[in-house]
């Protein structure tokens, strides 16, 4: 089992498969994506080996995640890849959607098991401006899709004051009827968005107290669940969840590792930088990548040190996933 000097154990592996996104959000990718490397992203071959690897040391998990994933032609060969691999019984992905609704279908024949998609309003003049497309529609009739077929969907939006802060009503009326999951999400700081953060992070704190002066109640989290608090109520069919990296004790129970799209293990979404585990993966041994994975994971830190300004090499989140 993958397990830190801190006694945290690693059900779950969040793998990109390419840094190259199609939406510009504010956020993240406000002038769009700019190429910064050779774009030589990790083969099938690699992925399977990677895989392998991670599900022989007890990861359960894998969640497939860009930039933006449904860009590689190939996504289809990489789910049936992690979900015919023993070892791993859950297979997710994440996606901003535009794609949602004419492959949902192919998705799941190839192995999909859950979905998450990024959704940060739910006015569409408003979403258009945040991601540069006018998608809204297309990814809402996507979910229906998703949701059709039994495919579980949790959707992310991130907190701006600028843009969203007022929209919790109407989130919270969607959930009344939609069985979905939404996630609120902190905004995080990153190497290249410190004034956009200075003018648009909110806290969760204040959203998790009226929940639960809602009469919303807390579910317990699984080990291979993500680092989301999750609420239900009896009267609605969606569930809330808040995801505050900025809260005490968020790093006490991470669960997961992160490999970049060139084949780098990142230890924490902050850290100073990716370890190159490329060579490992090429050669095809996977008996050989538990070894450097276990002798690697002695440098995972007890926390990202957000809460101090330092982000480390994360420039934006596309370049991981998240």
């Amino acid at each position: 089992m993958l397990e830190d000097k801190y006694g945290r154990r690693f059900h779950y592996l969040r793998l990109s498969i390419t840094d190259v996104c199609n939406f510009s959000c504010d956020y993240c990718l406000p002038d769009g994506y700019q190429c910064d490397n050779d774009r030589d992203f990790l083969k099938v071959s690699e992925i399977k080996t990677l895989v392998s690897g991670f599900a022989k040391l007890g990861t359960s998990k894998v969640r497939i995640t860009g930039g933006e994933p449904a860009l590689r032609k190939d996504l289809c060969d990489i789910l049936r890849v992690c979900a015919s691999t023993p070892g791993i019984n859950h297979v997710a992905m994440t996606t901003n959607g535009f794609k949602l609704e004419s492959d949902i279908q192919d998705w799941v024949d190839a192995g999909l098991n859950s979905l998450n998609i990024s959704i940060d309003s739910l006015d569409p003049r408003m979403f258009a401006s945040i991601t540069g497309h006018n998608k809204l529609e297309s990814i809402l009739r996507g979910i229906d899709k998703a949701l059709a077929l039994g495919i579980p969907v949790k959707v992310n939006a991130v907190l701006m004051k600028q843009y969203n802060e007022k929209e919790l009503d109407a989130f919270l009326t969607w959930l009344k009827s939609t069985p979905i999951t939404l996630r609120l999400i902190e905004l995080m700081q990153t190497g290249d968005n410190i004034d956009f953060f200075n003018q648009n992070h909110v806290s969760g704190s204040a959203i998790k107290e009226k929940l639960q002066n809602s009469g919303w109640s807390q579910l317990i989290r699984d080990k291979s669940s993500g680092p989301a608090q999750e609420f239900y109520h009896p009267d609605f069919e969606g569930r809330m969840g808040l995801i505050m990296p900025y809260s005490k004790d968020f790093c006490a129970s991470c669960n997961r590792l992160r490999i970049s799209s060139l084949g780098k293990l990142h230890l924490c979404l902050f850290a100073d930088q990716g370890l190159d585990i490329r060579p490992t993966l090429q050669n095809g041994n996977d008996q050989a990548l538990q070894q450097q994975l276990q002798a690697l994971l002695g440098d995972k830190e007890a926390t990202h040190w957000l809460q101090d300004g330092l982000t480390g090499a994360t420039k934006h989140l596309a370049m991981i996933g998240g």
